[in-house]
């Protein structure tokens, strides 16, 4: 079975077509500038890596030519496109009315279109890719993937807001988190690894966007994002949590509308805010080098408020028995590591600074006499994806 698996942005979208009787990546890729003047498509399979510069004004044209180069002559990853047996998308998110993955009919996009309110930047992009894919390959099964259904099997207690309890039933107004499937993935992972179904693990997805889960049994008990993915810990250009005044103060004294509140708080905050420099976290760890305050204090902040939430995350399990980091910082940060798991020593957090150099590789970290448990574990949300996909289609 073969199942390709998309990722769709409001110019862009990521993809990767996975033979899933041995989960073989068969070939993966990312168009860029959709809609926009200089339009691209990377295309990778086995060691090849091509490169085409392809005008697309949609979804729908862009979709149509990549899959074009999974059957061009010379260059053909399958014989046919009919050898797709279906898609699989990540929707970021799926409100209340969605606590598991869903085949998608005219019910379930309307379903989508309503949470669009939650992930205006996200959920418009990914109806764009849904029907791309079934002009494409009309007839063939289309599913969605939530990365808030993950985060539905929290107790009320932890996903309820202290504000009014009629915003919540006329307005849906409730944290849901996000990055569910990367979540479900590396928690399932380490149970896996360790032989165990019953571990209490803190799950540290920790990106240019990024969020800590506290998963019991398997279950997600809490996370750090809420109503959208601008909640929780600061992020690369993202706030995360702040005193609600300091919005509308600043809107006050700025003469700010809502949208152009939400556009400081999610493009022009967090590490980039901060420091004056760079969402990036690469570039931050440059500018400390040569000396930069403002780089250190966002970097300070950062992990600061990071190693808050884990505790946080082991206050909602009564504790912990795995910390695991994950997402591209997550995989390669060790000074941001470092950092965070200093701030834990009264949890029994101790790395071993040598195993800590580890870089996107499954590993554990942790030093001999740590009472908790850290490791490295790379997500796989596509390969997820497409497990969640096969398994419904079945």
């Amino acid at each position: 079975m073969k199942i390709l698996v998309l990722n769709c942005g409001s110019s862009s979208f990521k993809y990767q077509l996975i033979n899933m009787d041995n989960d073989e990546v068969i070939c993966k890729g990312n168009y860029e500038r959709i809609g926009m003047e200089g339009s691209f498509l990377t295309h990778k399979f086995g060691d090849e890596k091509k490169v085409y510069e392809q005008p697309a004004k949609n979804h729908e044209e862009a979709i149509k030519f990549t899959m074009s180069k999974f059957v061009e002559p010379g260059i053909a990853v399958i014989s046919s496109l009919d050898e797709i047996d279906a898609m699989g998308h990540r929707i970021v998110h799926g409100g209340e009315r969605f606590t598991s993955s869903v085949i998608i009919d005219d019910s379930v996009i309307e379903g989508i279109k309503d949470a669009v309110k939650f992930a205006p930047l996200h959920n418009p992009a990914h109806l764009q890719g849904i029907d791309a894919c079934m002009k494409a390959l009309p007839g063939k099964p289309n599913v969605a993937v939530f990365d808030t259904a993950f985060h539905q099997t929290m107790p009320k207690e932890s996903y309820m807001y202290p504000i009014p309890y009629e915003y919540y039933e006329k307005y849906g107004v409730r944290k849901y988190g996000a990055h569910g499937t990367s979540h479900k993935y590396v928690t399932g992972r380490i149970a896996e690894i360790m032989g165990r179904d019953d571990l209490k693990v803190i799950s540290c997805h920790i990106g240019q966007g990024a969020s800590i889960s506290a998963v019991k049994d398997g279950k997600c008990v809490d996370t750090s994002m809420g109503l959208t993915p601008l909640a929780g810990i600061p992020m690369g250009s993202r706030s995360g949590d702040l005193d609600p005044s300091v919005v509308t103060y600043i809107m006050d004294k700025e003469n700010l509308s809502p949208k152009e509140m939400e556009t400081i708080l999610n493009k022009k905050s967090g590490l980039l805010g901060m420091s004056c420099i760079s969402a990036d976290n690469r570039d931050i760890e440059a500018a400390i080098h040569n000396g930069d305050e403002k780089a250190e204090l966002a970097m300070k902040h950062y992990t600061y408020k990071i190693a808050g939430y884990i505790a946080n995350m082991a206050t909602a399990m009564n504790g912990a028995d795995v910390i695991v980091f994950t997402a591209g910082v997550g995989e390669r940060g060790e000074k941001e590591r470092w950092l965070i798991c200093e701030r834990l020593g009264f949890m029994g957090v101790e790395l071993d600074k040598e195993l800590n150099k580890t870089r996107a590789e499954e590993k554990e970290i942790s030093s001999a006499n740590s009472k908790v448990k850290v490791w490295i574990v790379p997500t796989e949300e596509e390969l997820m994806i497409a497990r969640e996909t096969m398994a419904l289609i079945k």
